[in-house]
């Protein structure tokens, strides 16, 4: 790999297994459920010059990360919701990088997100939980990847690996720096 691959997948880009056992579910769920104490260690005592630090070349700052992560687990919670109550539906893509631009990413505290992430794990997390393997078989179509079919249980995998790539480039960023 290559040192921006490096910088943009610190943990290697996900891959779903070939196989989801009921133990693989359980892991990723536990990861979701500590994914907002993980960001919130991660950012804890940056300033906000480093928080106005981009994680790599080009790529978004320390702050944008952190606003970005709930608003990508709050359409992946809602994804789930819709593949619960709705046969095979397709979903609604948004353009995260455009997102990340908008005002409420440069003016609002990170506390408000950090906060929004553990309300949305917390429900999530119940939602998981509560689910069989036959929920976790339900599935979407997203119009963005020629139309694929994904399963809940390889999306849950794909969101907890999604929290830990975004908590390691700032935790790699961290690193790099010495903060």
């Amino acid at each position: 790999m290559d040192q921006l691959e490096t910088l943009r997948y610190p943990i290697g880009r996900f891959t779903p297994p070939p196989k989801i056992t009921p133990e693989l579910r359980a892991n990723w769920i536990r990861e979701i459920e500590e994914a907002p104490q993980r960001l919130r260690d991660a950012v804890n005592g940056l300033t906000e010059e480093q928080l106005r630090t981009p994680y790599r070349p080009g790529g978004w700052t320390v702050r944008q990360l952190v606003h970005h992560i709930p608003d990508s687990h709050m359409n992946a919670y809602i994804r789930f919701k819709l593949s619960l109550t709705e046969d095979v539906p397709t979903i609604k893509p948004y353009d995260e990088a455009a997102w990340a631009e908008l005002a409420d990413t440069d003016t609002v505290p990170l506390e408000t997100s950090l906060d929004l992430l553990n309300a949305i794990h917390t429900r999530w997390v119940a939602l998981l939980k509560s689910m069989g393997s036959d929920e976790f078989r339900r599935s979407y179509r997203h119009p963005e990847h020629g139309g694929r079919v994904f399963p809940l249980e390889e999306v849950l995998g794909l969101y907890a690996w999604h929290g830990r790539h975004h908590i390691a480039h700032i935790t790699s960023l961290r690193e790099r720096n010495g903060w």
